[in-house]
């Protein structure tokens, strides 16, 4: 049985976002959450914080999870996800570029401002997509994530910026070839915005050019637990160009490298 429906293959090729419901099951989920528990409590070593502009709640993030807390490269390696990220690029293999963690608890209001990622990270090539996996139920009021749809198609690379005060990430070299992101949230009516509200176990799959971001959670009672895996497919090659975060670079390739290694395994092949 099919892992994705070819509508929702369709969607995120025009949309450059799609929906998966259902996608990850109690099993999955249940790793998962022991193992975000661990790490806001004894965090891996690309721990980031931001502070919380209303005094109240808190964010806590980490990337690059995978390469040390077993629970979630099992999940990288052997959840589902590997082999939608093939059947949504037909590509003969899917590489693992890097894991993410993003938990905004109750009252932490900041929002993530609209950006698309591939800016920053150091690589080049089309097939690049980011699922999203909801830990809770998600809607606008805690946080949902918001889209534009199409955006992946703009060919418009927008200026990588840290995200909130206290994240302990430096600040972005310039690239003349990108551009600042346009002030998205002040004429959100210029543009085709689509979010949707998740439960626990669906997935936001989306382009890495795609325009995105979300509000903050104002819930006094609930969590906004968001895990992020991203895979790339056959065309992808290694770039380090400026701008791109320091700490997903990679010391052992040269531009124009396969990403083929142990920074950035191998995860499927057909």
């Amino acid at each position: 049985m099919a892992l994705i429906d070819r509508e929702a293959v369709q969607q995120y090729h025009d949309d450059g976002v799609t929906v998966i419901r259902d996608c990850i099951n109690d099993h999955w989920l249940g790793i998962l959450s022991e193992a975000i528990e661990h790490d806001i409590q004894d965090p891996g070593p690309f721990v980031h914080a931001y502070k919380s502009e209303s005094g109240n709640g808190r964010f806590h993030g980490n990337l690059r999870l995978w390469e040390s807390e077993p629970r979630f490269q099992d999940f990288c390696f052997n959840s589902p996800l590997p082999e939608i990220a093939a059947d949504i690029f037909s590509s003969q293999k899917i590489n693992l570029l890097y894991d993410q963690l993003f938990v905004k608890e109750p009252g932490t209001v900041n929002r993530t401002r609209w950006h698309n990622d591939q800016p920053y990270w150091a690589m080049r090539g089309w097939q690049v997509l980011s699922f999203w996996v909801a830990l809770d139920s998600v809607d606008k009021k805690n946080g949902a994530l918001e889209f534009i749809r199409g955006s992946h198609r703009w060919g418009r690379w927008f200026q990588p910026e840290t995200f909130g005060k206290g994240s302990g990430i430096e600040k972005y070299e310039r690239n003349s070839d990108y551009e600042p992101i346009p002030d998205i949230e002040s004429v959100r009516e210029r543009y085709e915005i689509v979010s949707w509200d998740l439960s626990p176990g669906d997935v936001y799959v989306f382009h890495a050019l795609t325009v995105h971001g979300s509000g903050g959670n104002h819930s006094s009672d609930l969590r906004r637990r968001g895990y992020a895996v991203r895979y790339t497919g056959d065309d992808v090659v290694y770039d380090s160009r400026p701008g791109t975060n320091k700490g997903l670079r990679s010391d052992s390739h040269a531009d124009g490298d396969a990403l083929d290694s142990r920074r950035y395994p191998v995860v499927w092949t057909r």
